[in-house]
């Protein structure tokens, strides 16, 4: 589809599920429209005319054509994934148009081009969100049918539908303004999604960076607070032991699991710091500004940077 100055959405009216409406949040972000009738138009019905009236046609028309954007998945011969996992309409739009929507995100919060950027993030997205929509709506997935998650994104849309009785749920425009909250909903999800995993990859940059410059492979010394575990494990980093400011003003001295998830440390500091008030944690190790060692041993404090690392240090003599 080119650039429409105000592009026509069409989806199915009545009763709406998760899939449409998340594709709905996905291409206003890919258009850079937010407000239906002003900046584009939506349409929610079933009638063939409407219908092909659409520039983008999403859930319903009985065609699936990428290129002439109409992306309905409920026709013999729909699409499937490479595993033959059944698409949604939200699967569907994902391939066209999430990199897009995920760059838009992006150059909110960093101007700038974003695409490798975007195109990590939304491989991400689709594997850990999209696929799951994918398998709600149409009742399997690639292990056979599922259970139904009463907590889920998809029931958390689905239950902002009017009820039955319920004027909202009759008449020309049933649940058109319900479906603009439901899209808010699902659009905030996305966005707090994407944004975590925006963070997630800056940190794993940063980590990876303070590592190469580290003196002592095993020390890992950041300048900021941030998740590192994680990027140690996948990239099996050499770290037995991390120094990170912390909010409170002073700088931890943190351990390293044996896996992800484990309380066990490689290397728990010295059995003789565990558990001493401060005074005698400072005459033990020599450090004047030691803090405390946790009792359990797997994280300590100082208050000052060269205070944790002088920590750290003794902690790998010993």
């Amino acid at each position: 589809m080119t650039d429409q100055p105000h592009p026509v959405l069409v989806t199915h009216g009545g009763k709406f599920h998760c899939d449409e409406v998340f594709a709905y949040a996905v291409l206003r972000l890919a258009f850079g429209v937010s407000r239906p009738g002003i900046d584009h138009t939506l349409i929610r019905t079933r009638q063939p005319d409407a219908i092909a009236s659409g520039d983008v046609v999403f859930d319903v028309g009985g065609r699936f054509e990428p290129e002439s954007d109409r992306f309905d998945h409920h026709q013999r011969g729909a699409p499937v994934r490479a595993d033959q996992t059944p698409y949604s309409a939200a699967g569907l739009i994902w391939q066209k148009y999430g990199v897009r929507a995920i760059a838009a995100l992006l150059d909110q919060e960093q101007p700038g081009s974003q695409e490798d950027l975007a195109a990590r993030i939304a491989e991400e997205i689709d594997e850990s969100v999209v696929r799951r929509i994918d398998e709600i709506d149409n009742g399997v997935g690639a292990d056979g049918p599922l259970r139904r998650d009463t907590l889920g994104l998809a029931t958390l849309i689905g239950d902002i539908n009017p009820t039955w009785d319920d004027p909202a749920a009759s008449g020309p425009d049933a649940g058109d303004a319900a479906f603009l909250d439901a899209t808010a909903l699902a659009a905030g999800v996305l966005r707090r999604r994407v944004d975590g995993l925006r963070a997630r990859l800056a940190a794993e940059a940063e980590v990876l960076a303070a590592h190469r410059a580290a003196e002592d492979p095993r020390l890992l010394v950041l300048t900021r607070g941030m998740p590192w575990k994680s990027v140690v494990h996948h990239h099996r980093l050499p770290v037995l032991l991390a120094v990170s400011p912390a909010s409170n003003g002073n700088w931890m001295l943190d351990t390293v699991p044996p896996e992800p998830g484990s309380f066990a440390q490689k290397l728990p500091l010295p059995a003789e710091w565990a558990g001493l008030p401060e005074e005698e944690l400072v005459r033990v190790t020599g450090v004047p500004d030691a803090v405390f060692v946790h009792l359990r041993r797997f994280v300590a404090a100082a208050r000052t940077r060269d205070g944790a690392i002088a920590l750290a240090k003794l902690a790998l003599q010993a």
